[in-house]
């Protein structure tokens, strides 16, 4: 599995609630969520064309703050492809995770700048900045968790290896 997109950077400690502010949660509609990702630290983020199949880098500890699921949430559903950190707050890489956001640690991230392009490959744990033909090697996802990301988070994951419906 190989995501491409370009890269749009923010800074260390990007909390859930820069993600996605608390007044915007009165709703559980992805799609309307994702219009205010990321809009207290980048108005109208969420409402650019631009960023579909993009890539998010950011610093240290993202998604930090409330366990709020509606932050990996708003991300994928603004069409965010992947988000690269320096490091993640457990919970978000977990809710990340379940809902098939992919996620990838890379200590290199200050190496990157707004609008260059990257390629992940997660199977073989390579990060590619295509820009400045630069390569990074990281941990590869394990196939289960590239099967949970296949299937689409980990209640579609459960249900296909059950034998269950999704629909």
């Amino acid at each position: 599995m190989k995501i491409e997109g370009k890269c749009f950077v923010f800074g260390d400690n990007v909390n859930t609630d820069e993600i996605i502010p608390a007044r915007y949660l009165n709703t559980s509609d992805p799609f309307e969520l994702a219009k205010y990702c990321m809009e207290d630290i980048r108005p109208g983020f969420g409402k650019r064309e631009d960023i579909k199949g993009s890539i998010i880098v950011a610093g240290e500890n993202f998604g930090c703050g409330s366990s709020r699921e509606h932050a990996p949430i708003a991300i994928k559903a603004a069409g965010i492809s992947c988000v690269i950190a320096k490091s993640f707050a457990r919970i978000f890489f977990r809710n990340a995770i379940n809902i098939a956001l992919p996620i990838v640690e890379l200590k290199e991230v200050e190496e990157f700048d707004e609008g260059d392009v990257v390629e992940v490959d997660f199977e073989n744990g390579i990060i590619k900045n295509k820009t400045k033909n630069k390569t990074y090697t990281v941990h590869s996802y394990p196939e289960l968790l590239r099967e949970i990301l296949k299937f689409g988070g980990w209640l579609e994951y459960c249900l296909k290896k059950s034998g269950g419906d999704t629909e």
